[in-house]
């Protein structure tokens, strides 16, 4: 990690040299493009000081080739008043900020300062957005694999795919996707393509020419709108094949053209697609083009539906019941045990969408803080979704208690011992926090656990 200040008056660079006072972090000086391409291709460069001169020296876009080599840099950059418009215009490519010169070198520490913090705090911000996601998508082997596949291709500008049926988190997995990429802080577009009349479907996305047609005005479409960030397509496959072809256009030299325009514009728009189509099929039927599905299809998600990830159900129950909560004026503790069963044996046609909705209606619906199976749609209550015997398999707490107290346990595993152990302990304290201060656990810890030993706990 260091610092790079690349300025062509030599005296400036010693100054801040000799007066540079933040001794964790080097500052790398050049004074030509040749030492700063070099430097900068070494991937290291946390914060970049550069003067305007060497912005476009050497025909090089410098901002540009600063940000493909270094994830996350800050670019500031030096100028004098004559070239302040050079400078301004590097803010639309990337660089941070400006700085008039003469600048003293307490500014530029107090620039580092801040940017390293802000990369602190963005590193934080993402490790829990990670911990959260594996807790929202699941802790399968399946869902494991596709989320390390979404965290590897996240940083490159290749196109993606994603399948699966409705409701199943499609747009979830490409925000996801732009979250974790170089394009995080750029604009973030989805749009669903069969929800957009046919007749107005291209100017939407490519944007239109007063005139072009009955009421065209001067305007951006989507693709406009999302340049330098990405755009989701979603239901792709409902696209008419002459947008389909202006799709393809674009993914193949980055060209869009305005109804009603002759002229190309170029862009740099990452594509994220998704349908819960066969595409395979509808290549076959002649409704989806080839060369189209080759093109977005450079990685292919496949996202299974929650009834096969049933792991995460508990998760996602927590996640809408804290999302919901302001919108209904309700606060969940409690899940019974029998809407518990409930929920978990559903099979959910709806996917997560689905049971959204399911947690919203019973939230509404409950009249204390516990969330009872009387509260959930009937579509869920046992005598539509299990028989009876299947619903009685799991013990009611009381005799899970009474289990506890009289087996005998000196022919019981350590993972047997450990789990009636806490289950004890959370019986006793009936509080998350206290129980897993009482086990010298982590609250995580404690709530994975429990739902390893199917209990469901809402505890703020």
């Amino acid at each position: 990690m260091i610092v790079l200040l690349a300025d062509s008056d030599k005296k400036f660079v010693n100054e801040i040299l000799e007066s540079w006072s933040i001794t964790e972090i080097p500052v790398s000086a050049v004074t030509n493009t040749a030492d700063m391409i070099s430097v900068a291709a070494s991937g290291e460069v946390s914060v970049a000081f550069l003067n305007a001169d060497f912005l476009w020296a050497a025909e090089l876009d410098a901002v540009s080739y600063l940000k493909d080599h270094n994830l996350g840099i800050e670019i500031f950059v030096l100028c004098e008043h004559k070239n302040l418009a050079l400078a301004e215009a590097s803010l639309s490519r990337g660089a941070s900020k400006y700085l008039l010169k003469p600048v003293a070198v307490n500014i530029l520490e107090n620039a580092v300062r801040k940017a390293l913090q802000k990369r602190s705090n963005k590193k934080n911000y993402q490790l829990m957005e990670s911990q959260v996601l594996e807790e929202l998508f699941g802790n399968t082997p399946e869902m494991r694999k596709i989320l390390k596949t979404i965290y590897k291709i996240a940083p490159t500008t290749s196109t993606v795919l994603i399948t699966g049926e409705s409701g199943t988190g499609k747009e979830f997995a490409s925000n996801i996707i732009h979250r974790a990429s170089k394009r995080a802080d750029e604009p973030f577009l989805a749009v669903n393509c069969g929800a957009i009349p046919e007749n107005i479907i291209e100017s939407e996305l490519f944007g239109s020419r007063k005139g072009a047609f009955t009421g065209a005005v001067n305007k951006k479409g989507l693709f406009e709108e999302a340049d330098g960030g990405t755009l989701f397509l979603d239901e792709v496959a409902e696209l008419s094949q002459a947008v389909q072809v202006k799709l393809l256009r674009f993914l193949q030299n980055r060209e869009i053209r305005r109804v009603g325009e002759n002229e190309s514009r170029t862009l740099d728009v990452r594509i994220i697609a998704a349908t819960n189509r066969n595409v395979i099929e509808e290549v076959k039927k002649g409704t989806f083009r080839e060369d189209l599905y080759y093109r977005l299809n450079t990685f292919h998600i496949e996202l299974p539906p929650l009834r096969e990830r049933r792991s995460v159900i508990s998760n996602l129950i927590r996640h809408f019941i804290i999302k919901h909560q302001s919108a209904t004026g309700k606060t969940i503790r409690r899940i019974s045990q029998s809407a518990q069963v409930a929920l978990k044996s559903y099979d959910y046609p709806g996917n997560i969408r689905e049971l959204e909705n399911i947690i919203e209606h019973a939230m509404i619906m409950a009249e204390n803080e516990e969330i009872t199976l009387e509260d959930l749609p009937e579509a869920l209550h046992p005598s539509y979704t299990i028989p009876e015997s299947r619903y009685l398999l799991s013990p009611t707490e009381k005799q899970q208690n009474e289990i506890l107290k009289t087996e005998d346990t000196e022919d019981l595993s350590l993972a047997e011992l450990e789990r009636r152990h806490i289950i004890k302990m959370f019986e006793k304290h009936k509080n998350i926090s206290l129980t897993a201060e009482k086990l010298g656990i982590s609250r995580t810890t404690l709530w994975r656990k429990l739902e390893e030993y199917g209990r469901t706990v809402i505890d703020r």
